[in-house]
């Protein structure tokens, strides 16, 4: 069957349309993405304002359109961390079912971890062993970790590139001051979940997903998207370190000029580096490899799973 998955995460609202039966690897067919940037759209209330909650509407109806014309049979509608932790929550998702039908699943940061872990296990399969996942969205940071298709651990963290950068670098570029603050802050929420996940012992593969770490990897020397999905890419925390300091200096202007970097995420990609320096020293990781697969495809999984037993 052909199922949509929509996406409302903190940067972008995404369908991604797939060709799908249970016990198959699903097909990609379109993708349509919006950057709307929900993290930054809060008031001082932490609510998401009306002209947020207007362009929310439109793209969700941009959305459903594309879904239609695509011939999509059902639709998996989900939203992350920037509508589940705005104060005005309950009215944006009524107003979105009122005016669009659709009816958004509010995703719990543990559920964001989990899922994104099922699609990473069956991207890499068994032979993988203990896996550790680490996912920088627009909102937060996901982390799991375990040896089955259901992690061990999972924790949330409110460290996403969006937040941070629009909570802690105004500036363009921004101040070191202001560098060394949020460094400060991210490795100290960072190391209170170590302990949480090293009583499991080392993993025996370390995999990142999500636009940051694979603009992060691209910049340190990993294959374009264009050579497909099934080149490995790594990222090596040295080459990270010591990109931290030339990002710290860059207007987003400059950033948007790296490869494989997009005008839309340069503005984030020095909040996302150090969030992913720090994680990688914290859990004393020298090699990750980025996994093309991530939230929406373990919600498209999951969904699959269900049909198979059904």
């Amino acid at each position: 069957m052909r199922l949509g998955v929509l996406d409302v995460g903190s940067n972008t609202v995404h369908l991604l349309v797939v060709d799908a039966h249970p016990g198959a690897r699903p097909l990609p067919a379109h993708s349509h993405k919006v950057e709307l940037r929900l993290a930054q759209l809060l008031d001082e209330a932490g609510a998401i304002d009306p002209e947020g909650v207007d362009k929310l509407i439109a793209v969700v109806h941009e959305a459903l359109q594309a879904a239609e014309d695509k011939g999509v049979e059902e639709l998996l509608p989900f939203a992350t961390s920037a509508v589940r932790e705005a104060s005005n929550a309950d009215d944006v998702l009524a107003r979105v079912k009122d005016e669009t039908g659709v009816e958004l699943q509010v995703l719990t940061g543990s559920e964001e971890a989990r899922l994104t872990f099922l699609a990473v296990r069956r991207w890499f399969g068994w032979s993988a062993g203990k896996l550790l996942v680490l996912d920088i969205g627009g909102g937060s940071l996901e982390i799991a970790y375990g040896i089955d298709e259901e992690p061990d651990a999972a924790a949330s963290l409110p460290l996403g590139a969006g937040r941070l950068t629009a909570g802690w670098l105004p500036g363009d570029p921004p101040t070191p001051d202001d560098i060394r603050a949020l460094r400060r802050h991210v490795r100290a929420q960072i190391a209170r979940t170590v302990g949480e996940f090293s009583r499991f012992g080392a993993p025996d593969h370390v995999v990142a997903t999500s636009k940051t770490f694979k603009q992060l990897a691209r910049i340190g020397g990993a294959a374009r998207s264009a050579e497909g999905l099934y080149v490995q890419r790594d990222l090596k925390r040295g080459a990270l370190e010591s990109w931290v300091p030339k990002l710290a200096g860059m207007t987003t202007a400059q950033r948007a000029a790296l490869p494989g970097v997009s005008e839309g995420r340069a503005n984030q990609l020095l909040a996302g580096a150090l969030v992913a320096e720090a994680a990688m020293d914290l859990f004393q990781v020298e090699t990750l490899e980025i996994c093309p697969w991530a939230l929406r495809e373990g919600v498209i999984l999951r969904r699959l799973d269900h049909m198979g037993t059904a």
